[in-house]
């Protein structure tokens, strides 16, 4: 395979599927009766908090380390991230026996940044600012020839994130609605190309914080527009939109929804105790939404993607 350098298609999200199988879990569905009857809706939880590094990002990461030419591997893949990313590209290099160079803000969490050595990677601190990010990612991949690996902005990255929709779509029949928090766009976008791809009538939406609403922003008013603050709880979902996502969701999204952050608490919780499951704040964003719009989903059977579950036990919010 070859990297992406166009929309991915039905094709391209089958041979992604199909080439990071061995670099994946399959992760399970649960859904939840006590949920079910408090959002008047039948709710399938596709768990990416039981996926490899704990989170969705394991399969776009893989996708692109997979589609790159072997001499180009084998110089190592790189990125900068403070989280999910940085654990699933240092994972992908990993099993794919080649280097990963990895940039994280001085700030980032300790539980993510040691995951991230113990998957072997080489790790750079910078400030915390996107300015140092990547000029201090530009320097490594200068010196080491190692290949950036975008978070979201990246095709590779879009196609392997469909596949978790493609998988729900596979083992639940007769869904009426796709939903999926959205940051950079990633795993929304993977999520709306599936849909359309493998199950045309289901509906696909998105849930962002109130308090990181670029996406939403944007979309209303059609031109990529970015957050001036990243003050919210759900540190998953502070990033700004891509050009490539941004592109996607314009075309293939049915509508998002914006939660306060006492409402992404409030499914969070309902997630811990009634599902007895760990996710972390951005899991609980497409929950939140679905009980705050009843009218859009009451009575619909909704695929909700719980994205990840790494969460500093040490600062939990409740």
């Amino acid at each position: 395979m070859q990297p992406l350098t166009s929309l991915p298609t039905r094709t391209d999200i089958e041979a992604t599927h199909l080439a990071i199988q061995p670099l994946i879990h399959r992760t399970p569905v649960l859904t939840c009766t006590a949920i079910n009857e408090m959002a008047r809706a039948e709710l399938f939880f596709k768990c990416e908090n039981f996926q490899k590094v704990g989170a969705f990002k394991m399969r776009g990461a893989s996708n692109a380390a997979v589609r790159l030419d072997e001499s180009d591997r084998k110089k190592g893949l790189a990125t900068h991230s403070s989280g999910n990313h940085a654990q699933a590209v240092a994972l992908s290099a990993k099993l794919l026996g080649v280097p990963a160079y990895i940039v994280m803000p001085e700030n980032a969490p300790a539980a993510k940044r040691a995951a991230t050595e113990g998957y072997g990677a080489r790790i750079t601190s910078c400030e915390n600012t996107l300015a140092a990010r990547e000029s201090t990612l530009q320097q490594v991949v200068a010196e080491t020839g190692a290949t950036f690996i975008h978070p979201y902005n990246d095709y590779d990255v879009i196609a392997g994130q469909a596949t978790c929709a493609k998988e729900l779509l596979e083992d639940v029949e007769g869904l009426d609605i796709l939903i999926a928090p959205v940051g950079g766009g990633g795993l929304m976008s993977g999520t709306t190309l599936s849909a359309r791809y493998f199950a045309p009538g289901v509906k696909a939406f998105g849930a962002e914080p109130e308090a990181v609403d670029d996406a939403y922003r944007s979309l209303k008013h059609g031109q990529l527009l970015s957050n001036t603050s990243i003050d919210t709880i759900a540190d998953g979902l502070r990033t700004n939109l891509g050009e490539k996502t941004f592109d996607i969701l314009q075309r293939e999204l049915d509508d998002i929804f914006l939660v306060s952050e006492a409402e992404i608490l409030e499914a969070m919780r309902l997630i811990w105790t009634r599902m007895k499951i760990i996710i972390e704040p951005s899991c609980a964003v497409p929950l939140a939404a679905i009980l705050k719009q009843p009218d859009v989903f009451r009575g619909q059977r909704v695929g909700v993607i719980l994205t990840g579950g790494n969460v500093d036990l040490d600062k939990l919010p409740f």
